[in-house]
């Protein structure tokens, strides 16, 4: 990967101007394309270190580099207040376009996983109602980051976790029954109401939970994600005893004690502001129990090698709990919680009110109705899970380049398109380095550069989780291949070689966006 091997260079460089130092962190980026390629600041870490100005230190870096036999570098120059800037030499760039094609549906991909078990849960939505669109954005989240895992070698499972008894499904069933303990409204109740046959609020909440969750698995599936592990409370940890044996294994650890009749974790030992109730006066477990008891049978029973939650906002609160409890099992670096923002529906220019209590609401199976699983994901990913999401509908039912997903599958389908005139004409692919030498149009050179961005950008997402990235990518690589179509005849060069290399281009290209598409679930149409 370009990054990893400029900063080997620049290391070497710098070990070799300055031996006897240990060489500080420093940071290898991207920078306008009139000032170069990519830029470092390890002159401005190491001035303090060696009592130099930068500038004298970066020539000294730059002349050993230029100096070197390095096959990546093509030149490099010192820009105020600190920085290297460097231009990436061009055959290293062109011979790249060899290596995608002989990669294909595998270009982005490593073994740096080497086999490793994570568990990803998200959604976890309680069956008390159908899937809404305010719950669902972990969904999309969650279902890319298992694909970005898949893509470096680790076993994934991709796991819903839902509550089939406590509270909330008891409340389903007053609901349901419709009796002064109701909550829950909205024509799916009044149709459990006539579809379940029973007047014991508890045995009714139960039904209903199982109805709602065989809906709401038919939900994930349009949705594009295939779960493999369905995770209930009460079969899976209530009725196989895993609460008793949490508690038992706290005691063990003298981690727990009693007050006022309930069993609390000491939670502030692990960085809490109290400690926390598992066990209330009642007897009935809380959830921070069940979420306990979950998180040992993920890491001690089932032994994953790392886990992440993708949890709504809403669960904020319970993030310094849980992450103590793990930490107090041993696997405080093996977990993560990701918290993801809710979604704002506009439609006509005006917030659609959601409210799965008060029975209005939007659904996903709504939703996906009016805009189809692809457009739906995209603007899922398209911020990041920190931010408020606003899904503008208008713009999402668009069938015009004004729509991101359009454009994009666009870009692909042209491609898809010149190829085929490509074989029809009968024109030829010669798969060498002199052809590709020919390569060095501006709008050639942009596009290849963004085509070797996929492999870093993949390691990035699993370092920080932070899946939006894959859109914005996807949106600027098919600028760069729309820049490239107006700029350069593929078809009517004038030239049988470079045709033959612009063929080659393309053929990257289409490989780079169904790569990346593929890794957002977004089909990739050969015609539009």
């Amino acid at each position: 990967m370009i990054k990893d091997e400029t900063k080997k260079l620049i290391t070497q460089a710098t070990k070799k101007v300055y031996p006897n130092i240990n060489i500080p962190a420093f940071a290898v980026t991207e920078t306008a394309e009139r000032f170069g390629d990519y830029a470092t600041n390890i002159a401005m870490k190491l001035s303090k270190i060696v009592g130099e100005r930068p500038e004298e230190i970066a020539k000294k870096i730059i002349k050993i580099i230029g100096e070197s036999d390095n096959q990546i570098i093509a030149a490099a120059t010192f820009a105020g207040p600190g920085f290297i800037n460097f231009k990436i030499a061009l055959p290293y760039l062109q011979q790249k376009i060899l290596e995608i094609i002989e990669k294909d549906e595998k270009y982005g991909s490593s073994d740096v996983g080497e086999d490793r078990r994570i568990n990803i849960e998200f959604i976890s939505a309680n069956p008390t109602g159908p899937l809404t669109v305010g719950n669902s954005r972990g969904g999309v989240i969650g279902d890319v980051l298992a694909n970005i895992f898949l893509k470096i070698g680790w076993k994934v499972t991709r796991e819903y976790y839902f509550n089939d008894a406590g509270g909330q499904i008891d409340i389903l069933g007053h609901s349901i029954l419709k009796d002064d303990q109701a909550e829950y409204k909205g024509e799916y109740i009044d149709k459990l109401n006539k579809e379940i046959k029973s007047s014991d609020y508890r045995e009714v909440g139960k039904k209903a939970a199982q109805i709602i969750i065989d809906t709401i698995k038919k939900t994930t599936k349009k949705m594009g994600i295939n779960f493999d592990v369905w995770f209930a409370e009460g079969k899976d940890l209530r009725d196989k005893g895993k609460i008793d044996e949490i508690i038992n294994w706290l005691k063990e650890k003298d981690l727990i004690y009693d007050k006022d009749g309930a069993l609390w974790f000491f939670s502030t030992k692990y960085g809490d502001d109290k400690d926390r109730v598992l066990i209330k006066s009642d007897g009935e477990p809380t959830y921070f129990a069940l979420d306990c008891a979950y998180h040992k049978n993920k890491f001690i029973d089932r032994k994953f090698d790392r886990a992440i939650n993708v949890w709504g906002a809403d669960h904020y609160g319970d993030l310094a709990r849980l992450k103590g409890f793990v930490q107090a099992l041993g696997y405080k670096d093996k977990f993560h919680i990701l918290l993801h923002q809710f979604v704002r529906i506009v439609k006509d220019g005006c917030e659609v009110r959601m409210s799965k209590r008060a029975g209005n609401y939007i659904t996903v199976d709504d939703l996906l109705k009016e805009v189809g699983k692809d457009v739906y994901r995209f603007f899922m990913l398209e911020y990041a899970p920190s931010s408020h999401l606003t899904f503008d509908l208008e713009l999402a039912k668009e069938r015009s380049q004004k729509n991101p997903v359009y454009y994009i599958q666009y870009a692909y389908a042209r491609i898809s398109s010149i190829l085929n005139k490509c074989k029809n004409q009968n024109a030829k692919i010669k798969m060498t380095m002199q052809n590709v030498k020919l390569l060095q149009n501006p709008a050639e050179l942009s596009l290849l550069k963004e085509l070797i961005k996929l492999p870093e950008l993949v390691e990035e997402i699993v370092g920080d989780y932070q899946v939006q990235k894959l859109p914005v990518y996807g949106y600027n690589l098919a600028t760069k291949f729309h820049n490239f179509y107006e700029k350069c005849s593929v078809l009517a060069s004038g030239n049988n070689e470079l045709t033959s290399a612009r063929i080659q281009l393309l053929k990257a290209t289409q490989i780079v966006l169904k790569n990346t598409l593929d890794l957002m679930g977004i089909f990739a149409p050969t015609k539009m």
